[in-house]
This record gives structure tokens, sequence and C-alpha cells, in this order.
């Protein structure tokens, strides 16, 4: 068991008797000496806040600050943000600096090679809104571009790894969005903090080192992947310091230049040399979609819940829309009277979400190439009306997709495209108030295997539907088209309440981000947790109708009980990568997801 595992189901022992005291957590944590040794060699030239950040998650205590507050998911990337929040840089020039250090020692999950979907509050004008970054399908694809030659559908990791997968990428775009938006602080600085740890070099995490140990087969296919991660032959380890010369060069451009280097002339030339040439599996990227690339402002979608709203990334994420429907299909029950350790609570979350992702496989899309029934599915009255078939006493035998409000009458297939977990999640809030929560990602861990110019290529095109129609022959919603958006599920997420900002969150995780960051909200609203301790909750997830239960936790206490509800119960490994601040009448609280490596700071 590793540092962080005994952590968690130590910690979550003391959670499901919530509310728990800080103390009581902390007197119950006893790290291993062998990972509290790798971990610290991993993050060795920190300083002593960030290691006081790290001792905090693990003992289950929040973070605590005034002014500012960053949450991600690595400490050197937590740290660079802090340096920006100190010297008076807002929300927007801190998730730069964040983004671009991710993206050198976290570069399984996020990068410039991917996308990102970014919900801004704005505390001058009290204004919600959002930016979409998500990659888009080369203008050369077409809707049968995942099936083989007798039109079946490619085996997943066929279509993943290589070129085939590759959209274009959407993350630089959106750093310089976000700054011409918000920035306050010169572009090209912000860049520095992951440009000298590129140049002089960076210790692997024992989260990296696991990963490439175990995906070795599939980042071995290729050359300039095989050399950065497996050098002299030999896989990276944790405490390894290795550098990226290239990477901080591809830096040095986009901050003396701007996005536009990233998107024509030399970069995106290597971009597109490597999908189109990658061995076994070329892809169709030209220079043309990179140049077309725009990031696209859109409003943010909300849903009531106890007196909050809960906003976020309307489509092409299903995030916003599938959290708000479970939490609105909930608001007729008592929770906070059942807790946290009742099966019923589970009984009633987890068949709200098998409701939620029967919508989500008909309806959710990229709504710039079909109509998307937004308003219609998380109406109050909807939602009301579909968590009436929560009322009985057992697990629902079979659920389908509802009847959303809407003007368009074309029925839409059952999607099942698969969305593999990875990806990463940064929350922040500047001195000034303004709030930042934004989730990123390459998609699948390591994307496309492909490596240029020292970052990954994201695998997002997967994310499609790889079947056109369903078996009654309707068409899929989130079918691939030319230049379309894949349906995404991260759900980056701010809580409101009295149109101010109560709590900023989000996770990683595939499609089980909607359930992660719904038991998050869950737990700080209605289980009167700290935001430390709703992110450390047990993980219990429900999508296509098997309760998925936390394996090592106190949740597996209830396995037999929800089995007797009438679910199917799989125990198993649920990583989420939950980030989250909760801003409060005291000040600000930051916490960590303890399954991973990430740190909360405030100043």
């Amino acid at each position: 068991m590793t540092r962080n595992s005994l952590a968690i189901a130590v910690l979550l022992g003391s959670a499901w008797a919530m509310p728990a005291t800080a103390q009581q957590a902390t007197d119950a944590i006893a790290p291993e000496p062998a990972s509290e040794a790798a971990g610290q060699d991993a993050f060795a030239g920190l300083g002593q806040a960030a290691r006081d950040a790290i001792t905090s998650r693990d003992q289950g205590q929040p973070v605590t600050a005034q002014n500012w507050m960053v949450a991600a998911a690595n400490p050197l990337a937590v740290e660079a943000g802090a340096g920006v929040l100190e010297r008076g840089g807002s929300a927007a020039d801190a998730m730069i600096a964040v983004q671009t250090v991710l993206g050198l020692v976290e570069p399984q999950s996020s990068g410039l090679g991917g996308g990102a979907f970014l919900v801004w509050y704005d505390a001058e004008s009290g204004e919600l809104t959002t930016l979409d970054a998500r990659e888009t399908a080369p203008l050369a694809a077409t809707p049968t571009y995942f099936l083989n030659d007798q039109g079946e559908p490619l085996e997943f990791y066929d279509a993943v790894v290589g070129g085939r997968s590759v959209g274009t990428p959407g993350t630089p775009a959106l750093l310089q969005a976000a700054h011409r938006r918000w920035g306050k602080v010169n572009w090209g600085s912000l860049f520095q903090p992951a440009i000298d740890l590129a140049e002089d070099g960076f210790a692997v995490s024992p989260r990296l080192a696991d990963l490439v140990a175990e995906d070795s087969e599939r980042l071995g296919r290729f050359a300039a992947t095989r050399d950065y991660f497996f050098p002299d032959g030999n896989a990276i380890a944790a405490g390894d310091t290795i550098t990226n010369a290239d990477y901080a060069d591809v830096l040095r451009r986009l901050a003396a230049e701007g996005s536009d280097a990233f998107y024509h002339g030399q970069i995106a030339e290597g971009i597109v040399d490597t999908v189109r040439n990658a061995e076994g599996n070329p892809g169709l990227l030209s220079t043309e979609d990179l140049a077309r690339y725009r990031v696209i402002e859109r409003p943010a979608v909300c849903a009531e819940y106890r007196d909050h709203d809960i906003c976020g990334m309307g489509p092409p994420s299903s995030g916003a829309l599938t959290v708000g429907q479970i939490l609105g299909m909930l608001g007729g029950y008592d929770l906070a009277g059942l807790g946290a350790q009742n099966p019923e609570s589970w009984r009633l979350i987890g068949d709200a979400s098998r409701l939620a992702f029967a919508d989500r496989g008909r309806y959710m899309a990229d709504s710039d190439f079909v109509p998307v029934p937004t308003e219609g599915l998380v109406a109050p009255d909807y939602l009301s009306e579909r968590g009436k078939l929560l009322a009985g006493d057992d697990a629902l035998p079979e659920v389908s997709a509802g009847s959303p409000g809407w003007s368009h009458a074309m029925l839409w297939g059952q999607d099942g495209a698969i969305e593999f977990p990875s990806t990463s999640h940064i929350s922040i809030v500047d001195a000034d108030g303004n709030a930042l929560s934004m989730t990123t990602t390459i998609e699948n861990g390591f994307g496309s295997r492909l490596f240029t110019q020292g970052f990954l290529l994201n695998n997002e095109l997967t994310d499609f539907s790889f079947e056109t129609h369903d078996d009654a022959g309707y068409p899929i919603a989130n079918r691939l088209e030319p230049g379309k958006r894949p349906r995404s599920s991260m759900a980056p997420s701010i809580v409101m309440k009295d149109d101010k900002p109560v709590l900023v969150i989000g996770s990683p995780g595939g499609s089980r981000i909607i359930g992660y960051v719904a038991k998050a909200i869950i737990g700080h609203l209605d289980w009167g947790m700290d935001v430390q301790q709703a992110i450390a909750l047990p993980n219990i997830v429900n999508r296509f109708g098997t309760m998925d239960v936390e394996q090592g936790t106190d949740a597996t206490g209830l396995t037999q009980a929800l089995t007797d509800l009438g679910f199917e119960v799989e125990e198993t490994d649920l990583n989420s990568g939950l980030h989250g601040i909760a801003i409060t009448p005291d000040g600000l609280s930051g916490g960590a997801d303890p399954r991973r490596e990430g740190i909360a700071l405030g100043g």
C-alpha cells in the first residue's frame, strides 16, 4: 500500500462518521516510511509552505488563507501559480504558470498538446462565463473514421495509439484567450517557472514513474516518446532528475510570439508531421486544422440545488449538465438526514446518476453541430419528475433517457463512447475575488503516445462515438464530424450562493469525473464536510448500472447492503483527483485529493 492509499484508507474511515474533526483524522495517519522517502526525493526542492500543504492534505486538514489560493495536481505547479498570485497576478495569470508546469511534470495528464474547459467568475462584474478549448476533429475526418474495413468499431487502443486519435489542440489558444480577458501580469513572464524547470531539471514524481512503467509497451512504440521516457533504455524512476530542452524552446516561442507560434509555422508543422507519419496508425491532422482553431466563449450552465446554483461548462461538455441533473433529481430527498454512511443515500445518488447518464448518452454532444436541449435537461420541473423515479426502496431495474423540453423533434440514438480516466484539474481564487475552475486533458494517460517538441499529443478523437448510428438506426449525437468537438465529461464547477462563489471544484477521471464532483458537492453541502473532507470522502460511482465502490476504503462496508438493494457492485480503484477551494466568511479553505500528489496553497 502506498503512502497516499494508506492515508485515504485511514482518513476515509473517519470520513464516514462526519462531521469528524481534523485532529481525529490527523491522529489516524501513519505513513509508510519507504513511500514517504520516495515522495520527499521527488519534491526535494519545495518550499516549506508547500511541504506543510502536503502534510495538511495527508492529515485530512484543509489549507486556509485570507487573500488567494491555488489547488492543483502537482506541488511544483502549485508553487508556480502561488508565486504569480503573491505578486498580484490574477487567477488567469496563475493558471498559465500552473498549466505550463503541469505539462512538464505531469505530462501524462495535460499539456500543450491537449485541450481544456475553463469556468470564470468575475468579481468586478459578478458574471460567470466559460471558455471552450476542446480539441476539434480534422476537417478531413469522416463519421466512419473509427470503423474498420468491415464496418465494425476499432478496438479502443487500436484507435488511440498513434496519429488517428489526435485532434487539434486547444490549450495554447486558451492560455492566451484567458490572459487577454483577465490577465494582469506580463504574458511572457508567466512561462518562466516552467522554462526554468525544463532547463534546470525536475525530479520525476512517484506517480509519473509508476504510470510510465505501467504503460511501457505503448510508450515504447514511437522513437521520440521512447527516448524521453526511457533514456538509456530504462524507464524514468521516482526521484530521477530530467530536463526537456525542446519544451523550454516551445515555451520561449509562446512567451515571445503568443499562441500564434503554436498554430502556425515550425511548431504546427512539427505536430502535423508527427501525426501524419505515426508508424502503423497515421492521422489526418493538417496545418489548416491548426490555423483555423478558435477558443469559444459560451454561457455557463447552472442547476439549482439546496439554495445554491451549481454552475459549469455546457456542451460539448456533459459535465455541468450531468452533475446538475444528478443533484437536481436529489433535491427532494433528505440526504443530510440520511448521512454519508447510509446505503439509502448511495442508492439515491447511484440511480440519479444512472438516469442522468441515460440522458447524457442520448442528448449531449457539441451543440454547434447538433441541437442539444440544454435548458430542458436542467429545468427544475423536468428534474423533479425524473427524481420521482427514485422514490422506491430498491435499485431501479432499468433506466432510459427522459423527454426534456425542447423544440427539436429529431430522435437520437444511445451513445456508447468510451472515455478513459486521465486529465487534471486546477482551482484558483485570486486576491480580487476572481475564481477559476479549469479541467485540462490529453484524454487517456499519455494521450496518443506521440511525443513532439517536448510534449505529448492528445487522443481526444476517441471521445467520439465510434459508431454513427445505434442498432435502431437512429443517428448518434456524439458521432464524429469534421471540425466537431467530442463530448467530454470534464466538469469544472463553481458553486454559487446569492450570486457569489462558495466552492470552486473539479476532478480528472474520465466519465467518472461527474460522480466524483457530485460526491464532493454533496459532501460539502449536505453532509457538512469541509472541502478537504468532502474531497477525501470515499468514491461510490454508478454510470451505467454497476455500482463502483472504492476499494481499500470503508466504503466497501456498504458492498453487501448495496447488493441487497439490487445493484451489481464492483470494488475497484477510483482514482479521483479533486482539487477545490471553499470561499467562506472567514476566508479561503482549500483541499487536494490524497489519492494523487497535488496540494492547495494560499496566502
